[in-house]
């Protein structure tokens, strides 16, 4: 099978395509063709060196759709043959077929495509945690929320807008002001422009957000904390612009404000919660809840994308097919 190996961490010449041996499952797993897979900034992020990897070569993609091709023995709630998804099961995605545990896996709603689901799984999941898990939305009035024309941000701003709150959004150019409005913002903030602090003082009559979702990390986090209502708490769920190292607890104290930086796989390590929340996710996608602006590419496209994410210039949700 073909597949794109990491040998080391770097630009994304480091991406290399390769024939290596199909998998076979071990016990508990199951060997998945894929159709689809859906590309994410993390996968750019882990590429690029700015997380530790502690072994090479790897396997880069964390979400995929496709059908059961060989089971182990002890699988016993999956068949050869079932379309299945997944968003949790590690790296291993950049290739023709994986081999995954068997406790990772989703059977998909028919009236789903395979487009949809590779495109809005991890970051379905990602934003239903942020907005129920990590902090109830309902307890909040006003929320800001960094990136809102990515992929997560759009998904962010499209729940939390069904929700009935007031969402802020921040973008990095002013050509992407047009879509965080479609994604359901009502104030948009181009924070390399503006001043983002007193653009959201003016906006808010002082008062500031309940909650912060920042995705950008480094260049926005200090502005984030800043932006909150006294005990308002600052998501920290990605680092577009690189991992925030200088921040001060200090900067906490005097709002009494709080500071979390959720990891997705942590709360949806329990079967149980996993489909659960995927069926909340389904459900979303199904009523038009979630938009996905769904951007689909071949397999030896996967660098080409890689690189646009870089440049920030991507406002999609970007799926590779098979």
């Amino acid at each position: 099978m073909k597949a794109y190996i990491l040998h080391k961490s770097g630009p994304v010449a480091n991406l290399k395509l390769e024939n290596i041996e199909d998998p076979d499952p071990r016990s508990d797993e199951v060997v998945i063709r894929h159709t689809a897979i859906g590309i994410n900034f993390f996968d750019v992020s882990l590429r690029k060196g700015d997380y530790k990897i502690d072994k090479f070569p790897l396997i880069l993609g964390m979400e995929g759709v496709g059908i059961i091709e060989t089971i182990d023995n002890g699988v016993k709630d999956f068949k050869v043959g079932e379309r299945v998804c997944y968003a949790t099961g590690g790296l291993g995605a950049y290739a023709e077929k994986r081999v995954i545990n068997q406790n990772c896996l989703i059977s998909p709603p028919a009236n789903l495509s395979d487009d949809q689901i590779a495109a809005s799984l991890l970051k379905g999941l990602l934003a239903h945690t942020l907005i129920t898990r990590v902090y109830n939305i309902n307890h909040a009035k006003r929320v800001l929320v960094h990136s809102a024309a990515g992929g997560v941000g759009q998904f962010l701003c499209n729940w939390i807008s069904h929700y009935k709150k007031e969402v802020i959004g921040t973008v990095g150019s002013d050509e992407k002001i047009s879509i965080a409005k479609s994604a359901g913002c009502h104030y948009v903030i181009n924070y390399r422009r503006e001043d983002l602090v007193k653009r959201m003082s003016e906006i808010t009559n002082n008062f500031g957000a309940n909650i912060v979702y920042d995705g950008v990390g480094k260049d926005t986090i200090h502005q984030s904390l800043s932006c909150l209502y006294p005990m308002g708490i600052c998501v920290n769920h990605g680092d577009a612009s690189g991992i925030t190292t200088d921040l001060d607890l200090n900067e906490l104290f005097f709002s009494s404000l709080y500071f979390t930086k959720p990891t997705l796989a942590l709360y949806k390590s329990v079967r149980s919660e996993l489909i659960l929340s995927a069926m909340e996710v389904f459900k979303a996608l199904s009523n038009n809840i979630l938009k996905p602006n769904i951007k689909i590419s071949s397999f030896t496209d996967i660098p080409k994308i890689h690189q646009l994410m870089e440049s920030k210039k991507n406002t999609g949700h970007y799926v590779v097919k098979f």
